[in-house]
C-alpha cells in the first residue's frame, strides 16, 4: 500500500472475486481517503451490496489513540483513518498490519493449521512481519507487535558491512538504521547503489546476478548474509513453528533458495557464540 492501493473482493469462502490496483496519493490526505472511498463505492456497485471494509496497511493503527503510525505513507502518518473512512463509507473499517494479514492468511491455510506460531516476513516494497499464535494475530497492547521492519541493524549486521563504513539510512519512522530500509526491495537498490557505486533496479540487479556479473553476484551473497543475520535475530525472539516469506524480493528464486539455510548457519553461530 506504500506505492499501491489493492482492493480484492473475497466470497465467504475467502475465494477472491474481484480485484483493482491503483497508484497510491502521496501528498493529500483527502485525496488518499477519496482514492479508497472509490475503490470500495465501485466494489459496492459491481456486486450490488455493500461489503465489510478492513484495511492492511504497513504500519499500525494505535489502539489507544486511534492515530495511525504508517511511516511508509505519509499523508496518512498519524491520522485517524478508520474514523474518517468509517464516516465517508457509512460503516465500520477495519485495519491491520499488512505483514499480520500475510501471516494470518497463511496460518490458516490448510497445510499449515498444525502449526501453533506462525511468522510471516514481507521483503518486498518494504520489510515487515506478522505473528500468528494459535490462529491469531499477536499485536500487542497498542498494535505494533510484528513491527519488525522498525528494528535496527545490530552488531553482526553493521560488522558485516563495514563498520564505519555502513551505510546507515534515516527511516521515515525518526529512527536510522531500520530494517525496513535494509531488507526490503528499496532497501536492496540503495545498498547496490552505496556498497557497489551504480544506480540500478532491483530487476536489473538480479538480471546481472543470473548473468555472473562479478558485483552483482558478490553483492547478492552479501545481502542474503544480511538477510540471514537480521532474521536470525527475529527467529531468536520468536521462536516460531513455522516462517513464511512473501513479498517481491521472495520471489527471487535464488534468495529463497539460499535463505533458508544461510539463516540456519547464522543461528548455529550464534548458538556457538553464546555457548563459549
Amino acid at each position: 500500500m506504500a506505492r499501491k492501493i489493492e482492493l480484492a473482493v473475497f466470497n465467504e469462502k475467502l475465494e477472491k472475486l474481484y480485484s483493482e490496483r491503483v497508484p497510491t496519493p502521496k501528498t493529500d490526505y483527502e485525496e488518499w481517503l477519496n482514492t479508497i472511498v472509490d475503490l470500495v463505492n465501485r466494489a459496492d456497485e459491481k456486486f450490488g451490496e455493500a461489503g465489510t471494509v478492513g484495511l492492511g496497511v504497513p504500519g499500525f493503527v494505535n489502539q489507544q489513540t486511534g492515530l495511525a503510525e504508517i511511516a511508509n505513507i505519509r499523508v496518512a502518518d498519524n491520522k485517524p483513518i478508520l474514523c474518517d473512512l468509517s464516516t465517508r463509507l457509512g460503516r465500520e473499517v477495519r485495519a491491520e498490519n499488512d505483514a499480520n494479514c500475510f501471516a494470518l492468511s497463511e496460518a490458516w491455510d490448510t497445510e499449515n493449521q498444525q502449526y501453533s506460531t506462525v511468522l510471516g516476513l514481507i521483503l518486498g516494497t518494504g520489510f515487515g512481519g506478522g505473528f500468528v499464535l494459535n490462529g491469531k494475530v499477536h499485536s500487542g497492547q497498542v498494535g505494533m507487535a510484528g513491527e519488525l521492519g522498525h528494528l535496527q541493524l545490530n552488531y553482526h549486521a553493521l560488522k558485516l558491512l563495514g563498520w564505519d563504513n555502513a551505510p546507515i539510512y534515516q527511516c521515515g519512522c525518526g529512527n536510522k538504521a531500520c530494517l525496513d530500509n535494509y531488507l526490503s526491495g528499496r532497501g536492496f537498490e540503495m545498498l547496490y547503489r552505496d556498497l557497489k557505486g551504480e544506480t540500478l533496479s532491483a530487476r536489473e540487479i538480479i538480471d546481472l546476478f543470473y548473468q555472473g556479473n562479478e558485483s552483482a553476484v558478490d553483492f547478492v551473497n552479501l545481502f542474503v548474509e544480511l538477510a540471514a543475520i537480521s532474521i536470525g535475530n527475529i527467529i531468536t525472539a520468536f521462536d516460531p513453528h513455522m516462517i513464511v516469506l512473501g513479498g517481491g524480493l521472495s520471489n527471487f528464486d535464488y534468495l529463497y533458495e539460499t535463505l533458508p539455510k544461510s539463516i540456519t548457519a547464522s543461528l548455529d553461530a550464534n548458538s556457538k557464540s553464546s555457548a563459549n
